[in-house]
């Protein structure tokens, strides 16, 4: 379908497209915009990173249109795969020459050619991704959309531009997109598409880490996760990338006694808590906070089905899964580590009464974080019980309330000891040593039991007192 339909562009966009318009006449070579630009502009989204098709060396046109912009020397190569990359204002655009591809079974580098436009609009993971704009000037702003791209937009369909089976046997990652794409679009996968997914799932296996954490992490950041977790669970994907997340897939039953499906309860606890946060490390807390709950699973005659310290299992299963899914191994992670950690503290707080020592522990351990803990367990309340839920709720709101007291009083956030390690040694002439160690943690603790204030005078006081019982005697002055 070549037509020539009004794209809502901006201002500053149709003079971008005139730019490359100019730089395609001067440097003789056709040219198109292709992808998610297209798509996007006509869902009226809106969008930074413009592919550019050339039918010829997009590295020249690339160089042509940096000169004419002023922008000469500023232009990224990567001439291993014949693309270049052109800041421009607040576009971030990719040039490369049309081309058509062959895989071999067992790799996802392909053998490249190159092509024509059709070619190039072929080898496009869906239809919607398929359509093109022209840039030359015989035919600037034509529609180009050979495989009905439009009319699946506004279907809210995906389908793949060939065989579903050729399109991600060529490129398994592709898989990965469809899912991405219905989750993050609120699109449909065609249903003989899908089913090609869940024959080629076993293929994902050759695709880099990396390119599939930026998926997931995509998937992550949509206003409803769960959608996209659904469809890589359902289509089995979710099973060579993520097993460890599959296993809470489990309803046990005994003595007429069971426990609730662990995996769509932490869907809703992401959903819960995706719509109060765009916190993507705290999202990936509450996917991974229940994590090691099949690990621990116990059936107990008397309490029932139990999963005791999951939370401390899980927390060490963090680093693993980050380091599986080349994700930070630096403060993000430890940040997902102590809130797994702690997230049934808060819990336990509601079910008893509110100990003003409790509350200062739970200050002292989360720092920080507290605020994001509690974000986090407010989004666990998953109950189907609404006189439970709002219990729970009330009571949580009083241990808020009492955190605020606390705080305010004792200062325990990100806490630091009035009396140093440093300052024990000088005042009783000490080397670095057990009893050390043992003033240190006296003082904290008699802290957190509300023994003393959180203060120089009374910590100070405290050591020396703690110290004489230990036979240390000061330093005299």
């Amino acid at each position: 379908m070549n037509q020539h339909i009004t794209i809502p562009l901006h201002d500053e966009e149709l003079k971008l497209f005139q730019l490359l318009s100019d730089a395609s006449l001067k440097a003789g070579i056709d040219a198109y915009v292709v992808g998610g630009f297209v798509r996007d502009k006509l869902l009226q989204r809106d969008s930074h990173d413009i592919d550019i098709v050339c039918l010829g060396d997009g590295i020249h046109f690339a160089e042509v249109f940096a000169k004419i912009t002023g922008l000469k020397g500023k232009v990224h190569f990567f001439r291993n795969f014949g693309t270049a990359m052109v800041n421009f204002n607040d576009w971030e655009i990719e040039f490369v020459g049309a081309r058509k591809e062959s895989y071999h079974l067992n790799s996802r580098k392909p053998d490249v050619e190159p092509g024509t436009l059709s070619d190039d609009q072929k080898r496009r993971d869906f239809t919607i991704n398929a359509m093109a704009i022209s840039l030359n000037k015989e035919n600037f702003g034509y529609f180009i959309d050979p495989f009905n791209g439009l009319e699946h937009l506004d279907k809210k369909l995906l389908i793949t531009p060939l065989d579903p089976h050729v399109t991600f046997s060529d490129d398994p990652l592709r898989m990965m997109r469809a899912i991405r794409f219905a989750c993050q679009l609120s699109f449909e996968i065609e249903p003989g598409v899908f089913a090609a997914i869940s024959i080629q799932a076993e293929r994902i296996r050759i695709v880099s880490m990396e390119r599939i954490t930026v998926e997931l992490q995509k998937i992550m950041s949509t206003e409803k996760p769960s959608v996209g977790f659904k469809l890589l669970y359902n289509s089995g994907l979710l099973h060579y990338i993520f097993p460890d997340l599959v296993r809470l897939d489990s309803k046990e039953e005994i003595n007429g006694i069971s426990h609730k499906n662990n995996f769509y309860h932490t869907l809703q606890v992401l959903d819960n808590l995706a719509t109060v946060s765009d916190n993507i490390w705290l999202r990936w807390a509450a996917l991974l906070h229940d994590i090691a709950k099949p690990l621990t699973k116990k059936f107990d005659p008397i309490e029932g089905w139990t999963f005791h310290g999951h939370e401390v299992l899980g927390a060490k299963m963090v680093f693993q899964i980050f380091k599986q899914f080349k994700l930070p191994l630096d403060h993000k992670m430890k940040y997902v580590q102590k809130l797994v950690r702690l997230h049934q503290r808060p819990m336990s707080l509601t079910n008893e009464e509110v100990t003003d020592s409790a509350i200062r522990r739970l200050l002292f351990e989360a720092g920080d974080d507290v605020d994001d803990l509690m974000t986090l367990c407010r989004a666990d309340i998953t109950s189907g019980n609404e006189k439970k839920v709002k219990d729970y709720l009330a009571n949580y709101d009083l241990v808020i309330q009492k955190l605020l007291e606390i705080e305010e009083k004792d200062r325990l956030r990100n806490w630091q000891p009035p009396v140093d390690g440093e300052m024990i040694m000088k005042t009783f002439d000490l080397k670095p040593s057990k009893e050390v160690g043992l003033i240190k943690t006296a003082i904290r603790e008699a802290i957190l039991e509300g023994q003393i204030s959180n203060s120089y005078e009374d910590a100070f006081a405290f050591m020396i007192d703690y110290a004489t019982q230990l036979g240390l005697k000061k330093k005299e002055d």
